[in-house]
């Protein structure tokens, strides 16, 4: 439209994807523009994602070590380690802004990339509007536009949990003052790692989880393991849970949770094999996973279809049911990490632009949990393989049968190997242990050569 600012490239959204696609555009030459909404430039992973969460597990792990110390020739002091939770928060926050300015604020002015602020809506095909925020009214127009615009953490369909204040991992870093218990609902690496963070500054963390193991989404032993591991250490978590109903005191609208609304805290009603129980505690944390950002954007008025969870459709170029948009990142859905929505961006770019018609394979893409100890995966889990060939060529090593984990008295975990039963091709390898995030890639490039 005549009153749209024109560039090559148009972006909703300003995390990994969007910024991935800047890079590579500015590689051709092509001009840039992107709409950002919600968190600050660069999304997730370094705002409160990646870079917080990781910061974090290196504080709680520093606290922990004289408790987790195995050798009697080294000895601490009779004083339990002391966190001081907000400066603990200061200095991430302190992190997260020099990383914010040096990874995508300085980038987007070094490739003459205009950003502007508020919430944008596709309009007319690749046009954008923002309709709401600091630059509301601005309009931009591209010859392709890119929908980058993440996700958001998702709330499970439990009664009460709406009448109740709750943490996320995105509102978990502004508070400054932790609770004495806490009770965390789900079982996935955001619960498990920040559910660890918490025990070890000091919460007395309880894990409740729907399925019958955490990481339900991993191979199945490195659940169990994990689980094990969290309960010696003083975590209770709690597995094959059904959920009743969430009770806690009012809000700050004033809305109570019902009838029974508690005093203070939360309890939180479950039934756990077949047995009614309560659990409580002075804060509540919902890890349950995330859902895309989706809605409100102007998807349907340009021609764009979305999957029954809210995901955007794409082929396998990252192209949209409207040819002249792409879409990147956790909107479109698993496996929802910064290195993979960073490399969906830079394809979708050098597909739009150069019709080069890359793709990226996914089983070969790994995952990690940074809890402690580290689990690790990559490619076919031992029931995937299972199911399509009806056998298994599967190894697994416990850690307490390696001679150096015994030697440096560390033998938490295990590793499995998933091999091809006819061609000993190695298809899958998972892990829980020491170092188990770096060991991956080793394991990646079996698994993808």
């Amino acid at each position: 439209m005549d009153d749209a600012n024109s560039y090559d490239l148009v972006i909703l959204g300003g995390g990994a994807a969007a910024f991935a696609a800047v890079t590579e555009a500015d590689r051709r030459g092509l001009s840039t523009a992107m709409v950002n909404a919600g968190l600050p430039i660069g999304g997730t992973c370094v705002n409160v994602g990646c870079v917080p969460s990781k910061r974090l597990l290196a504080v709680a792990e520093s606290a922990f070590a004289p408790r987790d110390n195995p050798f009697d020739a080294v000895r601490y002091g009779d004083g339990e380690p002391n966190v001081d939770w907000a400066a603990a928060l200061d200095g991430t926050d302190e992190l997260v802004d020099r990383f914010r300015r040096e990874n995508y604020v300085d980038v987007a002015e070094q490739f003459e990339t205009d950003v502007y602020e508020g919430y944008g809506q596709l309009t007319d095909d690749t046009t954008i509007e923002v309709v709401d925020g600091p630059d509301e009214g601005a309009r931009i127009t591209g010859e392709k536009a890119l929908v980058a615009t993440g996700s958001s953490p998702r709330a499970p369909p439990i009664d009460g949990l709406g009448a109740v204040d709750y943490c996320t991992s995105e509102t978990i870093l502004e508070e400054h003052d932790l609770p004495e218990r806490l009770v965390m609902i789900g079982g996935g690496y955001i619960a498990l790692e920040w559910g660890q963070i918490l025990h070890r500054v000091g919460v007395d963390v309880t894990v409740l989880q729907r399925s019958d193991r955490v990481l339900s989404g991993m191979e199945g032993q490195l659940g169990r393991e994990v689980k094990r591991a969290f309960e010696e250490e003083g975590v209770e978590v709690v597995t094959g849970t059904d959920f009743e109903r969430v009770r806690g005191p009012a809000t700050d609208g004033g809305t109570d949770a019902g009838p029974e609304a508690t005093g203070s805290g939360v309890a939180v009603e479950v039934t756990v094999d077949g047995a009614e129980r309560t659990v409580t505690g002075d804060a509540l944390f919902v890890a349950t996973g995330v859902r895309p950002n989706s809605e409100g954007i102007g998807l349907g008025t340009v021609g764009i279809e979305t999957n029954d969870d809210g995901t955007i459709h794409v082929d396998t170029h990252f192209r949209t049911t409207n040819p002249d948009i792409y879409a990147a990142g956790d909107v479109i859905g698993e496996p929802e990490l910064e290195t993979a929505a960073a490399k969906e961006g830079n394809h979708a770019v050098k597909n739009a632009f150069g019709n080069e018609g890359v793709s990226i394979d996914y089983d070969a893409v790994p995952s990690v949990v940074f809890t402690s100890p580290e689990v690790a995966s990559v490619g076919t889990t031992e029931l995937e393989y299972t199911e399509e060939h009806g056998t298994c060529s599967c190894r697994t090593v416990q850690m307490g049968d390696v001679p150096r984990a015994k030697a440096v008295k560390d033998t938490d975990g295990l590793v499995q190997v998933v091999k091809h039963h006819e061609t000993d091709e190695i298809v899958g390898v998972h892990m829980v242990g020491p170092r188990a995030a770096d060991m991956i890639m080793e394991a990646t490039l079996a698994v993808k050569f």
